[in-house]
């Protein structure tokens, strides 16, 4: 039987089956925290150990707990058996992204004001003391999210930076990851991932030194881990599996939406990937071209885009008009948007929830995840409503140094103690007594 996608009309769907239709698979993590947790437990009991262990059970690789690092000469065995053609386009995807993020970097790393006579305060912003950067594996290599990981970890100049990536069946690290990680300029690549590799950065082992933060995309596997470990390592941005909307209209080209559905879908079968347009006819035609476009597909690649395309979290969405259309993106909040249409930019203000959006179609999303420059670590999960992609700032974080002189005291003293009374809180108001200041006897 001929593939054909999953066709939603949204103007009939009830209130429960929209919200059903805003669903990841991060949003049903409940089979995985038991088995995390268990994973967790051992890696803070073993360390070391147990890195060496779940990397013999999950990745097929015999390792010893010394060569848990990439060493030198891996770095140099790496950057010998790549071809020249994938090292000129690391290095031309690194300098875009370099270019990029630099702009994120804070113009002044102190910031004085004055707001009163005799009120000295200041902000300083400096670099998180040790982050983990982490790269997957299991669906392939993917030394695009080392260096959009790493190189803003660098341009912020953290002092420690770790990048974690599952070692393959031989025991080594993917070549280009490690190239990658050269380039940005990290030198300290491990042979961990998945729940163990977080657990291994949030308490530290011998290999892996203990990290405040984590950051990179991952499966529902790694999402599982980050929410165990909250209160161990911080993992701002929720990177779960792929997902992406095409908001499109009339004027599309059915041809050019049916090409880019398939570049979220086939990273898995956990992905989300749909089509949303007001217009029946060119939902007609792209579903019409899917099907060619799978047959020309590998095959383990296309079985990815099929489950997406016709499963829980993908396919074709009819909205009753582009208003409404906008809306739902909005109301998913995707990682990935992409506008199709002879004019994509009239639909921009109407978005306000999206991540990542490219306008339109000659710009598909594959070039944004590799080499266009902007960061394709995106917030996964509706999280865009809030959060935004990872940039140089993620790596930074403020403090405020505030100094009086006696001359300012009496003034905020008395406002102090207005708000102390107010507030039923005595201590703080007997701490600005008028008489604080005088001297002793």
């Amino acid at each position: 039987m001929m593939f054909q996608p999953r066709r939603i009309e949204l103007a009939a769907l009830d209130a429960a089956a929209r919200a059903q239709l805003l669903r990841r698979a991060e949003d049903e993590l409940a089979d995985y925290l038991s088995p995390a947790q268990a994973i967790i437990d051992r890696v803070r009991a073993e360390g070391d150990a147990a890195l060496v262990h779940y990397a013999r059970e999950f990745d097929g690789a015999d390792l010893q707990p010394d060569a848990l690092l990439a060493a030198a000469a891996d770095f140099e065995r790496a950057e010998a058996e790549l071809d020249a053609e994938i090292k000129e386009t690391l290095q031309y995807a690194a300098a875009n992204i370099r270019a990029f993020h630099q702009t994120q970097i804070p113009a002044e790393m102190q910031r004085d004001f004055e707001p009163r006579p005799g009120v000295a305060l200041t902000e300083r912003t400096s670099p998180i003391a040790s982050v983990a950067c982490y790269c997957p594996r299991g669906k392939g290599s993917f030394p695009s999210v080392a260096l959009m990981t790493l190189i803003p970890a660098v341009l912020a100049q953290v002092p420690t930076i770790i990048l974690l990536t599952p070692p393959a069946a031989g025991g080594g690290i993917d070549a280009a990851t490690l190239y990658a990680a050269k380039l940005a300029g990290v030198d300290k690549v491990a042979k961990a991932g998945g729940v163990q590799a977080v657990a291994a950065a949030a308490f530290g082992t011998a290999s892996i030194p203990r990290c405040h933060q984590i950051e990179g995309p991952g499966s529902p596997w790694l999402a599982a881990a980050k929410r165990l470990l909250a209160g161990q390592i911080d993992a701002r941005l929720p990177a779960g599996p792929s997902e992406s909307v095409i908001l499109a209209d009339a004027t599309a080209t059915p041809r050019l939406c049916a090409l880019d559905m398939l570049i979220e879908s086939e990273h898995g079968d956990d992905s989300s990937v749909y089509l949303v347009t007001a217009s029946a006819s060119l939902a007609d035609e792209v579903a019409k071209l899917l099907p060619d476009l799978l047959e020309q597909m590998e095959a383990e690649r296309r079985s990815c885009c099929e489950a997406v395309l016709n499963g829980p979290r993908g396919g074709i969405i009819v909205a009753p008009d582009m208003d409404a259309a906008c809306a739902f993106v909005n109301d998913y909040a995707p990682e990935h948007l992409q506008i199709m249409g002879k004019k994509p930019e009239q639909y921009l203000n109407q978005i306000h929830a999206a991540a990542e959006i490219l306008l339109g179609e000659q710009l598909p999303g594959s070039i944004a995840n590799y080499v266009l420059g902007p960061n394709c670590v995106l917030p996964t999960g509706g999280a865009a409503r809030t959060r935004g992609p990872l940039s140089v700032r993620d790596f930074l974080k403020t403090s405020t140094v505030a100094q009086i002189d006696a001359a300012a005291y009496p003034e905020l003293a008395a406002h102090t103690r207005r708000f102390a009374k107010y507030e039923g809180f005595d201590g703080h108001g007997k701490a600005v007594a008028p008489d604080r200041l005088d001297k002793e006897d």
